[in-house]
């Protein structure tokens, strides 16, 4: 692997502000105690920022905010097209925030520029679309029935919390409470401790735009206070991205009062390569479709499936491309790969690689730590061959630059393979022809899925299957996620 020399003589961020406040109802309050979170960049291990680390009382503050907005004030009663017109607002000011807050992500969780661009522009995507949802969205219509008619009409939730990750809060934020405020609903985010400073900017953006009072709060905040946010009572629906285990605690506290939820969870998507594909026309995309963003992407496509008299070749052609990107401060154009987002994800990653070898996966390459990048939490783009499909590194997500090859004897098991997770969130199919791949990426089961391409497309439903998540965020079907249905039957 080309690497750079230490991060540690690289200039520091400039310009990365600290905040003092929270936003609650839309408004910059002091936060309720003088507790911080303290951003430290995985480039460096250097504290560079500080946040407010909001508790309980400043989440009751804002609930209380956005339950009265949404059950007194103006947000839910008007018409669609009046909320579109507010939330174009939003998606200007975004864009004014993009570079500033790409340049933050990059600091405060190591993504390189091309990476965390990409984030921000599909945050943009999402606020230019959600401002055209009403003119696709059947919000009442009329129904009728031997001896009766009415309406049915579609209506907002009512306050919904919106728990974020650290790997793309900002476009992840933007999936979830775009649609869910054009739904007319309330909202209280919640973005991880990890890398809050994006979303600070971003909440800049949401004050800037003026929104009515109480319609939007943004308090990072750890996991205990995200988990009594999720209890709160005054809360009707819960909107989470993150971990299958996070998912399943949400999902167990929002049982115990029928509140509604959407969970987009985790995911071991599968790249099924078929023995009629050119291998030109695979590589070196499928490779950064993988370790892109050091891997710490959800939907990422960590195992390879081939046939196994061609596993060699894809073999080598993966180690070429993973041993010639450059590794290192991901604030200089030519990087490829940054660090992990934290000294402890590292340690997972780490932890996984030598299970995969205790388990008798032949490693290929990487599995170490970058010569040369002796502070910052990096870790090697690492290839792993001769993999099963029960092996732990096939069955469990790494979250880190790690791929597993799996070799298949025909399609029918590569399916099978496919298929053989509790997950079941993206994937990709490539094949000489089309309709091929199109036949074989029908049998798998998982929310989107690409025909010799890949991509996660934000402007059409995204979601799992399994145990990678419940409900669809993107297009009209993301919407629908924050609305309940009334039928009015008329005389």
């Amino acid at each position: 692997m080309t690497t750079t020399t230490s991060a540690a003589s690289a200039a520091q961020p400039q310009n990365l502000p600290s905040f003092d406040k929270l936003l609650i109802g839309g408004q910059w309050v002091a936060p309720s105690s003088d507790a911080t979170i303290e951003v430290v960049s995985p480039i460096t291990g250097e504290l560079i920022a500080t946040v407010p680390d909001a508790q309980e009382a400043d989440m009751d503050a804002a609930v209380a905010a956005a339950r009265k907005a949404f059950d007194e004030g103006p947000w839910p009663r008007m018409a669609p097209a009046e909320r579109a017109a507010i939330l174009r607002r939003v998606g200007e000011e975004v864009k004014k925030r993009v570079a500033a807050m790409s340049e933050a992500f990059t600091a405060e969780i190591g993504a390189p520029a091309a990476a965390s661009n990409a984030f921000h522009e599909n945050a943009v995507k999402v606020w230019d679309d959600v401002v055209t949802l009403h003119e696709r969205f059947t919000f009442e219509e009329e129904r009728s029935w031997e001896g009766g008619s009415g309406l049915l009409v579609r209506e907002p939730i009512g306050v919904v919390a919106t728990i974020l990750p650290w790997n793309g809060p900002v476009a992840t934020a933007s999936l979830k409470f775009a649609p869910a405020l054009a739904a007319g609903c309330t909202v209280v985010v919640k973005p991880a401790p990890e890398g809050p400073l994006s979303m600070m900017m971003f909440a800049e953006a949401l004050e800037a735009a003026g929104l009515p009072e109480g319609v939007i709060s943004l308090l990072p905040a750890g996991r205990e206070v995200g988990e009594y946010l999720v209890r709160h009572k005054d809360v009707d629906m819960i909107t989470f991205t993150g971990s299958t285990v996070a998912g399943r605690t949400i999902m167990g506290i929002a049982a115990e009062r029928i509140a509604r939820v959407t969970l987009e969870l985790g995911g071991k998507s599968a790249a099924i390569i078929t023995d009629d594909v050119d291998l030109d026309t695979v590589f070196p995309q499928l490779v950064f479709f993988g370790i892109g963003h050091s891997g710490q992407v959800c939907a990422a496509l960590t195992r390879i499936l081939v046939p196994r008299h061609r596993q060699e070749e894809v073999v080598e052609r993966i180690k070429a491309v993973m041993e010639s990107v450059k590794i290192g401060d991901p604030r200089e154009a030519d990087t490829v790969i940054g660090p992990l987002a934290a000294e402890r994800q590292r340690e997972r990653v780490e932890s996984y690689i030598e299970i995969g070898k205790s388990e008798g996966a032949r490693l290929v390459t990487g599995g170490g730590r970058p010569a040369g990048l002796d502070t910052g939490w990096y870790v090697e783009p690492t290839l792993f061959a001769d993999v099963t499909p029960g092996m732990r590194i096939a069955q469990e997500e790494i979250f880190g630059p790690v791929l597993s090859v799996i070799p298949y004897d025909s399609i029918d098991e590569a399916v099978d393979i496919a298929n053989g997770t509790e997950y079941g969130l993206s994937g990709a199919v490539y094949a000489k022809d089309d309709a091929t791949a199109e036949a074989i990426a029908r049998r798998i089961r998982t929310g989107q899925i690409s025909v010799n391409s890949w991509g996660m497309n934000v402007l059409q439903p995204f979601g799992g299957y399994k145990q990678s998540g419940l409900g669809r965020e993107g297009g009209v079907e993301g919407l629908s996620e924050f609305l309940e249905t009334k039928l009015i039957q008329l005389p």
